[in-house]
């Protein structure tokens, strides 16, 4: 049989791509279920048991009357609003707050923790102050 005769016959076979993936098709790590949530545990008599805990339960909102629709299409136009910058959040949230304690006469400079002003990084994951500047 010639080329033609090979290219004829996988033509009528057809490629059986659409058979389950197991061990034997993927490569030697791959194990069915790796990947895959436990839902229960396997009792000394070699049953599985369920445990109801561990099943995932979607939340879903009532969005009855809800204007918005779960699709942006691509052609949207893009957002005319800037990107926040740490300055702009801080003129919108914290300002106002100080200024308007400035006024009332409330505000103390030994009090910052009130206005989100952490003196101290220890304990933090993610040490800002002055550990992470570049040098």
């Amino acid at each position: 049989m010639g080329l033609l005769g090979e290219v004829t016959r996988g033509l009528v076979r057809g490629a059986d791509r659409t058979a389950a993936w197991t061990s034997k098709r993927g490569p030697r790590s791959f194990y069915k279920s790796r990947g895959a949530k436990v839902l229960g545990c396997i009792t000394s008599s070699r049953k599985f048991k369920l445990v109801p805990e561990q099943v995932p339960r979607l939340v879903v909102p009532d969005l009855s009357g809800f204007k918005l629709r779960p699709y942006v299409s691509y052609r949207a136009p893009a957002g005319s609003e800037p990107p926040l910058s740490a300055r702009a959040l801080f003129q919108e949230v914290v300002a106002p707050q100080i200024e308007k304690d400035i006024k009332a006469g409330t505000f103390d400079l030994q009090r910052l923790e009130k206005y989100g002003f952490e003196p101290t990084q220890e304990g933090k994951l993610f040490q800002l102050f002055p550990k992470n500047f570049v040098r």
